[in-house]
């Protein structure tokens, strides 16, 4: 198993976050490891999509956990390995913390950890939610 995680404090309120996070379709705009992504039904537990990564094929994933204003969990499917991003929002004062935990677990994720955990995920994801916390706090 392999695990990275970042933290941004940001200056919006826990709906503001909500509605980035769960706007599927437009992940790309703060993610720029995103080429697009979509959702084939409700921002629910359940519900499967599909998205593309900047150089790598299409994949599917499943929203495993949703927690409206506290939490997501997506879990994608590489071969014989489980990518499993977690997204979780913590009140503080003058805003929300928003922290995203990345997880590889599976045969071979010793192998998509050193392709894309280490150089892609790891490098991209503070980035990202700095990104994120700029377009929440565009909305509020």
């Amino acid at each position: 198993m392999w695990k990275t995680e970042a933290t941004q404090l940001v200056r919006a309120s826990a709906a503001a976050v909500w509605k980035v996070w769960s706007d599927v379709e437009h992940w790309s705009e703060w993610d720029d490891q995103v080429e697009w992504s979509k959702l084939d039904g409700p921002f629910a537990a359940g519900t499967r999509g599909k998205l593309k990564p900047k150089g790598g094929p299409a994949t599917k994933f499943e929203l495993l956990e949703v927690r409206p204003q506290q939490s997501f969990c997506d879990r994608s499917f590489l071969p014989l390995t489980h990518l499993d991003f977690a997204h979780r929002l913590e009140p503080v004062e003058g805003g929300v913390r928003i922290t995203h935990t990345v997880t590889f677990s599976g045969p071979l994720s010793f192998l998509f950890s050193r392709i894309v955990g280490r150089e892609k995920i790891k490098t991209a994801l503070p980035r990202a939610m700095a990104n994120l916390a700029a377009r929440a706090e565009l909305h509020g």
